[in-house]
């Protein structure tokens, strides 16, 4: 379970094939202790479990659905990408409940200023829209952010300063993929309805 509040941008140092999936090396600069082998990284908010570590540096896999799903599959060496440690029990939960499960990537579709703010709209499958409303919450490459609106075939949100200079958010640009994870409540509330997507 993570918070999408992202610890860390770190940079893809390597990226081997193993068969349909992908073992991905990556450096996290100024991490104070070494990750434990086994432990949860999200990456770019996807769930991942570290295979090999030392110091900064540390080995993910990726299996084929992972690679299908996000946009893993698109990162080269030197590309960044959010990270963030599994939340601990007694935690502050500072953004919401994310569970590092990516339900389908979006599309950058615009990208305007507004004053030291940033707009950024997106498109989506049209199948996840249902479980978004205005001002619910939703994880983007990993990061917890607040929907401004929710159209038919995607929806909108709006980038303060801290996130754009703190995350990958900030690089965007019109055409680019991210990761989506919509909010686990409304995934609750929309099967206990009898709805499927």
């Amino acid at each position: 379970m993570f918070t999408g509040l992202v610890e860390a941008v770190g940079q893809i140092e390597r990226v081997d094939d193993e068969g349909a999936g992908r073992r991905l090396t990556l450096v996290w600069e100024g991490l104070a202790e070494p990750l434990a082998i086994g432990e949860s990284v999200a990456v770019n908010g996807c769930c991942l479990s570290v295979v090999a570590a030392e110091a900064e540096r540390f080995e993910l896999q990726a299996g084929p659905e992972t690679l299908l799903r996000t946009n893993l599959g698109d990162k080269q060496p030197g590309d960044r990408v959010n990270l963030e440690r599994a939340a601990r029990i007694g935690d502050r939960l500072g953004g919401h409940f994310v569970q590092g499960h990516i339900d389908d990537t979006a599309t950058v579709r615009e990208r305007r200023r507004e004053g030291e703010w940033e707009f950024l709209a997106f498109n989506l499958d049209p199948s996840w829209t249902p479980l978004m409303v205005p001002k619910g919450s939703i994880a983007v490459d990993g990061v917890s952010l607040t929907l401004v609106d929710v159209e038919p075939d995607g929806f909108s949100v709006m980038l303060i300063p801290i996130t754009l200079a703190e995350t990958t958010l900030g690089l965007l640009k019109p055409g680019d993929r991210v990761n989506i994870e919509t909010d686990m409540l409304a995934k609750h509330v929309q099967k206990l309805l009898g709805q499927t997507l």
